[in-house]
């Protein structure tokens, strides 16, 4: 029978180290082995409300990247979003999918809540599993690509956009997008409307041959920033917004609030008067 590896993580769920050890797992049990990664969702900090949809997509897009880096490996894993707090989401995880062994995935002892918990003991006493801890600081090691934020809702459709994004792509060498469109907008559809111009977007980049995935998020841009900045450790930051006489981003002086709290690179790409018409 083929082995089952849980593999539990958040933040640094991208390392390196984790995919070397999954990878050495797999090869141990001669490429007869289930991965099963499992996400807890993340409770957001910022914003007084919180939007179940974008939290979930954002446990999905980590998912979807693993499985993604996982699959040039030749593993296949499927995913499994789980409960905010991680030791109850690696038990559901455990009862659903009875594995072989566990992977947790953390930041070092000084940083990372999950330790501070005591996640592993608790885990390994509850499962009877041996369980493996992969240490990583992804802050200070970094990843193997550099991750842009775009941020956009109506312009998100724009050629200027997409192709601010090509270029970038093309200067900056191996680069992840993760695309959130804040889901303005009180009605009911808001939500709905807002994946319909993430995924338009993100299949764009994907036929120019770009390493997108995308999320929706907080109605109002600068919290779904902030809150994508917590989900996901990010280098530089693509904002885009309709014209000045014409965006609510920009008189609410979005870039700049996001240049002063971020510390990252800010790129502005506003759309034409033609995209702005058609938006």
């Amino acid at each position: 029978m083929s082995r089952t590896i849980l593999v539990v993580g958040n933040e640094t769920l991208a390392g390196a180290k984790l995919f070397e050890a999954i990878k050495q797992k797999t090869d141990a049990a001669g490429g007869d082995a289930r991965v099963v990664v499992c996400v807890p969702r993340n409770r957001p900090k910022h914003g007084n409300i919180i939007y179940d949809d974008a939290v979930y997509d954002a446990a999905k897009v980590r998912i979807d990247l693993a499985r993604r880096f996982l699959r040039e490996q030749g593993i296949n894993a499927i995913g499994d979003i789980g409960d905010p707090d991680p030791y109850t989401a690696t038990m559901d995880a455990v009862a659903e999918h009875r594995p072989d062994e566990i992977i947790v995935s953390t930041y070092p002892a000084t940083i990372s809540g999950w330790l501070r918990r005591d996640l592993l003991e608790r885990i390994q006493d509850a499962s009877g599993l041996p369980v493996e801890h992969v240490v990583q600081d992804i802050d200070a090691e970094g990843l193997p690509f550099q991750v842009t934020l775009v941020i956009a809702a109506k312009t998100a459709a724009g050629d200027e956009l997409l192709q601010h994004l090509v270029a970038k792509g093309k200067a900056d060498g191996p680069t992840l997008f993760i695309v959130v469109v804040p889901q303005e907008g009180g009605d009911g559809g808001a939500a709905a409307k807002a994946r319909a111009r993430m995924a338009q977007l993100v299949d764009r980049m994907l036929a120019e041959g770009l390493l997108a995935a995308g999320m929706i998020g907080d109605p109002d841009p600068y919290t779904a920033t902030m809150n994508a900045m917590q989900f996901f450790r990010v280098d530089d930051i693509v904002i885009s917004t309709l014209p000045a006489t014409r965006s609510g981003w920009l008189r609410a002086d979005l870039i700049e609030r996001v240049k002063k709290v971020s510390g990252k690179p800010v790129d502005h790409v506003e759309a034409s008067e033609r995209s702005a018409a058609t938006a």
